[in-house]
């Protein structure tokens, strides 16, 4: 039984890889006045569909939306009954269907070319009424269903859905669709964070240990102890910082000395530590850290310091 699955999971596997594979031919003329009418237009993207297509076509709607394609979806069923009074006169309509000749797909046509929109045909039969309605055409033709029968809509819906991903990374990039326009639809969640959360805003929750260079060890160790950072910041007397300690540098200190209780703050501190701004995107403040295999990082800005971050920050705000 295990053999078995796994020979049907892989065969499946490949049916619909070489129906995505097959996709390149269809990137032609017709696909790219396709994007090119949607980007010039100045209303909005109208994706419609019936059976798995429209489930596809809720999907692509989704994806273009969240990248800054305006889009609505409008069931073909639906639209036939009523829902057609959304579609405004400067907005385009896909439809979406692999055979093109379900009857609410072809009333459907016949609406929209009353209404005098742009249609574009994302179609699996270039010889049905749909793919011959419309010289824009999104050829998403397969070769089989990964379905036994070659009846359940698998590699076709699969193709549909590449096909609407391509589309949306063209509007995407055509329009100059950025990281900072896209965190702007996404604040919430791990992915927003990523996107706005800046260090400054972390280390104001935290505290902000710090020791100048005369402070004794004791109270160097005392300093990081209640700060729970795991190091302390080393200021002069301007507020400049001149270093910074860390637990680790405390036993190495100890590693190395028989008597620290003349020891000083200047003695085991090191110069020049990285900082990074408070404006800085906390993702970021993750890669340096892996970069220079650190734990801490001191927020400051124009040699004044504004805080710290640990490591357990960016894990505790999911940003790892």
């Amino acid at each position: 039984m295990s053999s078995e699955i796994k020979s049907i999971a892989k065969n499946a596997l490949q049916i619909e890889a070489n129906a995505v594979a097959g996709l390149e031919k269809f990137i032609d003329d017709q696909f790219v006045a396709a994007v090119e009418t949607v980007i010039q237009s100045k209303g909005r993207f109208i994706v419609s569909g019936i059976g798995k297509s429209a489930i596809i076509a809720q999907k692509i709607v989704a994806t273009c939306n969240s990248t800054g394609t305006p889009s609505i979806y409008l069931h073909a069923a639906d639209a036939i009954h009523g829902d057609s009074g959304m579609i405004g006169p400067e907005d385009v309509v896909m439809i979406i269907s692999k055979s093109g000749e379900s009857p609410e797909i072809k009333m459907l046509v016949d609406l929209i070319a009353h209404f005098g929109n742009p249609l574009i045909a994302m179609v699996g039969n270039l010889d049905s009424y749909l793919g011959k309605a419309t010289p824009l055409v999104v050829n998403t033709t397969v070769d089989q269903e990964a379905c036994i029968n070659n009846l359940a809509p698998t590699s076709s819906t699969t193709a549909q859905m590449v096909m609407g991903d391509l589309m949306a990374i063209a509007f995407m990039e055509l329009r100059g669709f950025k990281s900072n326009d896209f965190a702007k639809f996404h604040p919430g969640g791990n992915l927003g964070k990523r996107l706005t959360l800046t260090t400054g805003a972390i280390a104001k929750n935290n505290t902000q240990p710090s020791v100048t260079p005369s402070t004794s060890i004791k109270d160097v160790i005392i300093a990081i102890s209640k700060s729970r950072m795991g190091a302390t910041v080393v200021l002069d007397d301007s507020a400049s910082i001149v270093g910074m300690i860390t637990d680790g540098d405390i036993r190495r200190m100890l590693e190395q000395h028989n008597s620290i209780q003349d020891l000083k703050a200047a003695d085991i501190f090191h110069k020049k530590p990285i900082t990074i701004s408070p404006n800085t995107l906390a993702i970021e403040a993750f890669d340096l850290m892996k970069a220079h295999d650190i734990s801490q990082l001191i927020v400051a800005e124009n040699e004044q310091y504004k805080g710290m971050i640990h490591m357990h920050d960016l894990m505790k705000e999911g940003i790892l």
